[in-house]
């Protein structure tokens, strides 16, 4: 019996170690590549699935999404706000300011008079708005009596005035004529303005930039179709994330900003991952005569495993955003990281199957010139050469030219938008406009202080004595139970002059001990507080994941904590030039754009973290390549060569492609995305060119072989990853 048994267990045949041909057992990517070529049907079918199902929300992403949320969680101001929402009738700093201004005489007579009775009954029909106050002489009535304010309270949080904003605007600009101007304005106006314009200038950008990066693709891989890959792969990313966004501002506010940074940074990295996979894929397919399934499984195993990487570097970079305590910021890290999520996994799953199913066909409408197998480029093959006989020089040149942008960035101020950021026509900018003639500069930025009833004659005196406030209104009741007042005061100096900064300062500890400060202005000069308070954690956040996930990666702390430091150059002369761009003013007129005298105050936490995270998924990429080179030869030189021959080239493409995104982004609409683009666009051109093929290069050539030199004792603690193949 025992014999039998054993006959027939020799006879049974043993499952074969490599069922699919590949003469190795690829790792896990590459088997993800190869399982995904088996399971064509399930793979189409769970995207088509995403696409469509999220996609049928996406068309309501501009209608569905915030346009408010840039506040401090926790702050004074924003206790203000809600107390004045609650107790005051609305008249909080989301409420709504109607300026009804008139070119001939008094506004309160004759056709001036129906267009404020009109205005009125307009503001009344809408639900979402709560006490409707009329221009008060002396108050929101001018002395000269041409101008008149129309005060729409809050019935709804900030980010459904934004909405109230929106539908109302212009049935209240329609009621202009004969002489009488009619402007809203106000915070919820301003977003409404400032969200509009945006998106004008983000469609006119996506117009722009998509053909222009259409023509770098192609030139990049000499092929029609293979350029068109990327662009797809990004698009089937970006309708995902933009359903998700709306489906998850259903239970959270999300911010449109979101949505917008969200379109840019997927169009950016969706470009670089798909250009990585696809060279290599038709370097092995092409160049080395392999099958599709090896080629699926070795471009997997090498260029799909630093894509992973990249995306994780450039998702936890951006999750230290999530350390501020703003809405805003918090939503807009969150739609980023929600969009390359997707372009990520569209990016390991349907790329490997699309690639598969058109295998030599990613070759049509080809370029005569080009050889479609070339994975080695002799171009950067000999630009590596030329590093490495010359290191010194090449390297020095490329620091002093880095530290001479970044020298500007010693002298940075910050503060938050002004009303310069909108268009002049803008009816929020207008109005602002009117306002400040009519009232005095500090009109616009009204302070609103809530005391209790019993500290209200202390709390009015005490403002009446300030030499930073003009003028206090009489202190006004709560409307409900609370024994609570709120007093008007109006600073002496526009709400965008530092000057305030110092009076709010001042108020909060010269007034009574249940006196609080807030309004629109000082909402702001909190948020900004908290942004300087903030800004500190993130960058050593930041740079503290992003050397573990390096050293993680590549095994080798040297080289890990140089190619770190080696992104703080890149953001350092990033930050320089927008210095004299948008605090100096230079290029202001070329750029279209008034100079605020300083760069906005949310720009040094948030695109820090963008720019980490793009440099490192520069960084990732060539060191990627390096380290495969290294554990195949164990020779420095291949490994510094051999990774500018084989990676320099797609380094040099995508970073093209995303100067020429963040770029045409600087070209139109307000002034924010112009310093996105800008300060974005200048950030990637350094670190492409001059960080990631000339500096990293040469450290590698003057580190040699302890660069990529570890002690036992990190090695046995870390996973181990490789990033050669077979």
């Amino acid at each position: 019996m025992t014999s039998t048994a054993t006959r027939r267990h020799a006879a049974r045949p043993s499952p074969d170690p490599d069922p699919d041909g590949l003469g190795y057992r690829p790792g896990p990517l590459g088997r993800l590549g190869v399982w995904v070529t088996h399971h064509r049907r399930i793979t189409a079918g769970v995207w088509l699935l995403l696409i469509v199902g999220l996609g049928a929300f996406a068309p309501k992403v501009e209608a569905n999404l915030s346009g408010a949320g840039w506040q401090a969680d926790g702050s004074e101001s924003v206790a203000v706000r809600e107390l004045a929402q609650e107790s005051f009738g609305g008249n909080a700093s989301s409420a709504i300011q109607v300026v009804v201004h008139s070119t001939d005489g008094p506004v309160t007579e004759g056709r001036g008079q129906d267009v404020l009775a009109e205005a009125t009954a307009l503001l009344e029909d809408e639900p979402r708005i709560a006490d409707v106050i009329a221009p008060q002489p002396g108050a929101s009535l001018s002395q000269d009596g041409e101008t008149a304010v129309i005060l729409a309270g809050a019935g709804a949080d900030p980010n459904e005035m934004v909405r109230v904003a929106d539908d109302i605007k212009g049935e209240l600009e329609a009621l202009s004529g004969d002489g009488i101007e009619v402007n809203p304005t106000g915070a919820s106006l301003l977003w409404s303005d400032f969200n509009e314009a945006n998106l004008d200038a983000m469609l006119k950008s996506e117009m722009i930039s998509w053909p222009v990066t259409m023509a770098i693709l192609v030139l990049a891989f000499g092929a029609l179709v293979a350029a068109g890959l990327p662009l797809i792969l990004t698009l089937a990313g970006l309708v995902a994330s933009a359903g998700s966004l709306v489906l998850i501002n259903e239970l959270v506010p999300v911010s449109i900003w979101a949505m917008n940074f969200a379109m840019m940074f997927a169009l950016a990295l969706g470009i670089d991952y798909a250009l990585f996979l696809v060279v290599r894929f038709r370097a092995a397919r092409m160049g080395h005569h392999e099958t599709p399934r090896q080629a699926i499984a070795e471009t997997m195993d090498t260029a799909g495993k630093a894509v992973l990487l990249s995306g994780i570097t450039v998702l936890v970079s951006l999750s230290a955003v999530m350390l501020v305590p703003s809405p805003a910021f918090r939503s807009m890290a969150g739609g980023i990281m929600l969009a390359v999520t997707f372009v990520l996994a569209a990016t390991l799953t349907l790329l490997p199957l699309v690639l598969f199913k058109l295998d030599h066909r990613i070759n049509k409408l080809a370029l005569k010139w080009v050889h479609t197998g070339e994975h080695r480029s002799a171009r950067f093959a000999a630009w590596g050469e030329r590093l490495w006989k010359r290191p010194v020089a090449f390297g020095l040149a490329s620091l002093i030219v880095l530290l001479a942008l970044a020298a500007p960035v010693l002298g940075l101020r910050t503060a938050m938008p002004s009303i310069q950021v909108l268009p002049e026509e803008a009816s929020a900018r207008v109005g602002y406009d009117q306002v400040k003639d009519a009232f005095g500069d500090g009109a616009p930025g009204t302070l609103q202080v809530i005391a209790d009833r019993s500290e209200a004659k202390a709390t009015t005196a005490a403002l009446a004595a300030d030499t930073g406030i003009a003028g206090a209104m009489p202190a006004q009741p709560a409307a409900d139970d609370s024994d609570l007042v709120l007093i008007q005061a109006v600073p002496t100096v526009d709400p965008s002059d530092p000057e305030l900064g110092a009076t709010v300062d001042r108020l909060r500890d010269d007034l009574p001990e249940s006196a609080l400060v807030g309004g629109a202005a000082v909402e702001n000069l909190d948020l900004k507080t908290q942004l300087d308070e903030s800004t500190p954690l993130v960058i050593g956040v930041v740079l503290a994941l992003g050397f573990l996930l390096l050293l993680v990666a590549l095994q080798a702390p040297l080289i890990s904590l140089l190619g770190t430091l080696a992104s703080l150059l890149s953001t350092a002369a990033a930050f320089g030039v927008a210095r004299l761009v948008f605090q100096e003013g230079y290029g202001a007129g070329l750029l279209g754009f008034e100079s605020q005298g300083f760069l906005d105050a949310w720009a040094p936490v948030f695109f820090f973290a963008m720019i980490f995270a793009i440099a490192m998924d520069y960084t990732v990429f060539l060191l990627a390549s390096a380290k495969e080179h290294y554990e195949r030869s164990g020779d420095p030189r291949e490994a510094m060569v051999g990774s500018l021959a084989h990676s320099g080239r797609v380094i040099f493409a995508a970073g093209a492609v995303m100067v020429a995104v963040f770029f045409t982004f600087a070209l139109s609409g307000p002034l924010p995305p112009k310093e996105m683009g800008i300060v974005l666009g200048v950030a990637v051109l350094l670190d492409a060119f001059l960080v990631r093929l000339v500096l990293l290069p040469v450290m590698l050539r003057l580190t040699g072989k302890a660069a990529w030199w570890s002690p036992r004792w990190l090695t046995r603690m870390l996973p181990k990853i490789t990033f050669s193949h077979g």
